[in-house]
């Protein structure tokens, strides 16, 4: 059967454009990802070579499927015809093309890419060194000054828009602007010093590169064809460098649903997709709206949610899976009455067949699901959390990782001071003396033998030299390398942690993913750029449960589908947060949150909200809140769900007309 007869209509035009600019608004489970693998094996079957082609996810794994699928439609006569495409992230890509061109940009194609959690540390140092301790106002801490800094610079206009930055999200911090300026300055300078690339970088110095135009003009020939998926995830420098990208060559794919526009907080902004017509004035607009995934009757509530937005694409999700069950609105009285109700009702459909694993708990933040788990453990069924600590924010993987990095890059002063602090009795000044020893011994590991450390510290000093030298002048595979790591370390972690064993599992995944790699270099990169998620999360040993409940953020949801979908906590305060209520912008991506939890579901959907919470004041005394039904669901669109009342709203569904009660007020005082 011939490939395109695969495709309902909409894919297949999408997938036969060959030349010019195609925006593809693909609806929440309408088959973009099979779209996107059908487009690359045309192109490749009308003769564009696969190494001229650019396939920009925002995961590794997403590419390396689409790379997949595509291989499989060509079949065995183009086997291994994809191996030479550029797949990857928008960082994996600027990590790639700058390690090939670093010589024209005076960068050395050894630098070392920090993770957030490093950049955060190399951050703080740069306050440190502008004395912001001594102010006497409260001055932003590291991770808030990270935020600062990489919400101005991905706008593409650096230190200029930083005023703008703190006016509309941190107004707090205005008084300090040119405080700000003068830190950013130095962790700049701290970066350059080192040989280190933040995230922001990879974009910034791919950005940089494309403002020469024969640069631009060299690395646009280079490919034929560029597709992105979820476009609607892009923020401001990465829709810049896909026009520099394409200035002369039109042949850009933007795939994306405006709808599923979640992660503002990290500088994206939905204006990418909706402007991409202005951008490319010549763009032909295709529109996906079948959905494959969930019965008709999640449709008929997702549609009504989203129709509310302000602004959008017009597009009505529709299904051929019928259904007569539709979704359900559960008010609870309190939390632990809506956690007893999930679990109930999630063991009934294990009953009738429902794997725990094919169901999801979705909820806004990663705290709200706290009274949940709780009753989970106390009934002893297994979870799997997304959306809390991610692997590499493990202080004992940062530990491991320190050893290597140090080995890659002799400057990178943050991984040398975390693997000199591991030792018992090594402070600040003792990792200090021996980072400026190494320095004035030419980058000999083994200059540092005689470099002196505090008497606790000798026995472990001693064998991490021996370590260090030993693994520098070989040529050990990857893997041995970090098995040796992994034996020093191993005798620190006992002393360093209490749940050694816990963590010592997650060093096993560490070992085992080294595998896959020839080079230390190419493994520390693909880590920072694309790490793996926690293997230690479960409620119980993964390895005694054949089966578990996924608890999970909205945001970590995203991409992901379940035969059955509880959205907890959907009350104003919680969704929409009360921290995202300041500005119309805001309140639209916590309506787009709610759409894009919705369409996770399959076959069943139970939104829930208590509307009686409980908290505790400042001073002494307990009382309790109340809470009403997210804003995002009015009483118009009761009548899509099957209404589950274990308790009785204090807002009752027909509500008394607001102008009324405030023409009564005015009435008392005029």
């Amino acid at each position: 059967m011939n490939y395109l007869e695969e495709l309902n209509p909409r894919q297949r035009q999408a997938v036969e454009i060959l030349e010019g600019p195609v925006l593809v608004i693909a609806g929440a489970g309408s088959g973009k990802t099979k779209t996107l693998a059908y487009r690359v094996a045309h192109l490749v079957k009308n003769g564009v070579r696969p190494e001229t082609i650019l396939l920009l996810t925002f995961t590794r794994r997403a590419a390396a499927e689409m790379l997949r699928r595509a291989q499989a439609v060509i079949g065995r006569a183009g086997r291994n015809a994809f191996a030479r495409a550029w797949g990857g992230t928008f960082h994996a890509t600027a990590n790639r093309l700058l390690r090939t061109y670093a010589a024209s940009i005076n960068l050395a194609p050894e630098f070392t890419v920090l993770d957030e959690g490093d950049s955060r540390d190399l951050m703080d140092m740069a306050r440190r060194d502008a004395k912001a301790a001594d102010q006497p106002k409260r001055f932003p801490q590291k991770g808030t000054l990270l935020a600062v800094y990489s919400r101005t610079v991905n706008t593409g206009r650096g230190g200029a828009a930083l005023r703008e930055t703190l006016e509309r999200f941190y107004p707090w911090c205005l008084e300090h602007e040119e405080r700000l300026t003068e830190l950013f300055r130095r962790y700049i300078a701290l970066k350059q010093e080192r040989n280190l690339l933040d995230y922001d970088d990879l974009l910034l110095f791919w950005h940089e590169l494309l403002e020469d135009d024969r640069t631009a003009d060299l690395l646009e020939s280079r490919f034929s064809h560029i597709l992105v998926d979820e476009y609607q995830d892009t923020n401001p420098i990465q829709a810049r460098i896909l026009a520099r990208m394409r200035r002369h060559n039109r042949n850009i794919m933007v795939v994306g649903d405006d709808a599923q526009a979640i992660y503002g907080f990290r500088a994206a902004t939905v204006r990418n997709i909706l402007d991409f017509p202005k951008e490319f004035p010549d763009a032909t607009v295709v529109t996906l709206d079948q959905n494959y995934r969930s019965v008709q009757p999640v449709l008929d509530v997702t549609n009504k949610v989203i129709a509310y937005a302000k602004e959008r694409y017009t597009k009505d999700l529709w299904s051929e899976r019928a259904s007569a069950q539709k979704p359900y609105l559960v008010t609870c009285y309190d939390e632990p009455q809506q956690s007893t109700f999930v679990i109930d009702t999630l063991l009934a459909h294990r009953e009738e067949g429902v794997p725990l694993r094919r169901q999801a708990v979705l909820f806004r933040a990663s705290q709200l699901s706290a009274n949940l788990e709780l009753e989970l453990v106390r009934r002893s069924i297994p979870y799997h959390k997304f959306g809390g600590l991610r692997y590499l924010e493990a202080a004992h993987v940062k530990d491991l990782l320190s050893f290597l990095r140090v080995m890659e890059n002799g400057r990178d002063d943050l991984a040398w001071h975390r693997m000199l602090n591991l030792l018992p009795g090594v402070g600040q000044s003792t990792a200090a003396r021996v980072i400026a020893a190494f320095g004035a011994g030419g980058g000999s590991f083994a200059g540092l033998k005689d470099c002196a450390v505090p008497s606790r510290a000798e026995e472990h000093y001693g064998k991490l030299v021996d370590l260090l030298c030993e693994l520098h002048g070989s040529k050990r595979p990857l893997p041995e390398e970090v098995s040796a790591v992994r034996k020093f370390y191993g005798s620190l972690l006992q002393d360093l942690y209490e749940n050694a064993e816990v963590r010592d599992r997650d060093l096993d995944h560490l070992e085992a993913l080294s595998q896959r790699y020839k080079s230390r270099r190419e493994f520390l990169a693909d880590l920072a750029l694309d790490p793996p998620t926690s293997t230690s999360d479960f409620a119980a040993d993964p390895s005694r449960d054949d089966d578990w409940l996924v608890l999970s953020t909205i945001h970590s949801a995203k991409g992901l589908e379940f035969d059955a979908v509880y959205i907890i906590h959907a009350a104003d305060g919680c969704l929409p947060s009360d921290l995202a209520t300041s500005s119309e912008e805001e309140l639209e991506e916590e309506r787009r949150l709610l759409y894009v939890a919705m369409t996770r579901a399959r076959n069943f959907l139970y939104v829930s909200f208590p509307f009686r919470y409980y908290s505790r004041p400042f001073g002494t005394g307990d009382r309790h809140a109340y809470a009403q039904l997210t804003r995002f669901i009015p009483p118009v669109l009761f009548d899509s769900f099957e209404r589950i009342r274990l308790a009785q709203e204090i807002v009752p569904d027909e509500v008394v007309d607001a102008a009324d009660i405030q023409r009564r007020i005015r009435s008392k005082w005029w």
